[in-house]
């Protein structure tokens, strides 16, 4: 099931772990998927938000982790692109395994036997990229490869896990799953000085900030 944040955007609460769908001027945009097991709610949510399966154009990755890349295998055989930071796509694509010498890569390393690589393209994006109405933010810290995403047309911010929602507050990201905390506390400074206002935040865990998300992240970067 899925929950309407505002026209054309739809919330996936996957028990822990979100995912969005964007109807992006008729191209049809799921931001990240989950885990492995969430396959069958990503497609149903797309039911719930009067789509079909075949509607889905993209798959936007906000970085690769075992709970937001989980649910791609389930877009095996379907006509769709899947986008993710440059210096993560390796990963994505199983071209490379994380590192051993890095706590959190070698977390990844360890699970990631239990991901499939998918069968679709996966397109490597940049600092300033553009896919649609989405503009690339290059935000390392908790990944290598971790972005966000902006959309000035829908007001729309997609965080991945630069921060998470607790309580109703902005936090970066805890030191035991990221790479390195120093970077992502850089990139939410950065992110908070070059992105455009937007209202609505989705991040990876929590409930979305349906309201001055924009300006939540510069008040927790003046913390930083």
């Amino acid at each position: 099931m899925v929950t309407a944040l505002a026209d054309d955007i739809w919330w996936y609460d996957l028990t822990g772990v979100n995912a969005t769908l964007v109807d992006d001027d008729g191209a049809l945009t799921l931001v990240d998927t989950g885990l492995p097991w969430h396959g069958n709610a990503l497609i149903a949510g797309l039911s719930d938000a009067g789509y079909e399966l075949r509607d889905l154009d993209r798959i936007l990755l906000t970085h690769f982790d075992f709970d937001h890349v989980g649910g791609l295998s389930a877009f095996d055989g379907i006509d769709v692109t899947i986008y993710v930071g440059e210096r993560d796509a390796p990963l994505v694509t199983g071209e490379q395994a994380p590192p051993l010498g890095n706590h959190k890569g070698a977390f990844q390393r360890l699970v990631s036997p239990f991901l499939d690589a998918p069968d679709n393209d996966v397109v490597p994006l940049a600092d300033g990229d553009t896919v649609g109405s989405f503009t690339v933010y290059d935000t390392p810290g908790h990944t290598p490869g971790h972005v966000c995403y902006v959309s000035e047309d829908h007001s729309l911010g997609l965080l991945g896990d630069l921060v998470r929602e607790d309580s109703g507050r902005s936090e970066p990201s805890p030191w035991l799953v990221s790479y390195d905390t120093d970077a992502v506390a850089r990139s939410i400074r950065d992110f908070a000085e070059r992105a455009p206002r937007f209202e609505l935040a989705v991040p990876g865990h929590g409930v979305p900030f349906e309201e001055g998300g924009s300006a939540k992240l510069s008040k927790l970067a003046a913390t930083l």
